[in-house]
């Protein structure tokens, strides 16, 4: 009488190591989340190498080098420009404006600019040019 000894593999899969992993993952991300920002605006910036483009209906606000204002073409002095934005948008507070200014102004005129959409809860993108 042989005596038969089983010699099946049988797969198994290590698991021990497995909640050391998920330990440092989940401390690796709570670290990461709060170094993160939530209130970053995410906005294109002159000459950018890649460009969103859309479809959907834009006001377009332009700025010329020497301080002038222009809502579609239309030439606006800066103290009517938040009225003249405001008629301009009606009720669709959803539609987004486009703001055309040179990259050799100062800052402060883009922030005066970008404080009217602040002001009046508007989307405001910055229009860029591809490189």
């Amino acid at each position: 009488m042989s005596i038969k000894r089983k010699r099946r593999f049988h797969a198994e899969v290590a698991t021990s190591s497995l909640s050391d992993i998920m330990f440092f993952l989940l401390l690796f991300f709570l670290i990461i989340s709060t170094l993160a920002n939530p209130n970053v605006i995410k906005m294109t910036l002159p000459k950018a190498k890649a460009n969103e483009k859309t479809n959907k209906q834009l006001i377009s606000l332009s700025v010329t080098e020497d301080k002038k204002f222009y809502i579609d073409k239309e030439q606006v002095d800066f103290e009517n420009l938040e009225t003249s934005l405001m008629s301009k948008i009606g009720t669709d507070k959803e539609q987004t404006v486009v703001v055309r200014i040179p990259f050799n102004l100062q800052v402060q005129d883009l922030v005066d600019v970008l404080q009217i959409g602040v002001k009046n809860n508007l989307k405001f993108v910055i229009a860029t040019s591809p490189k």
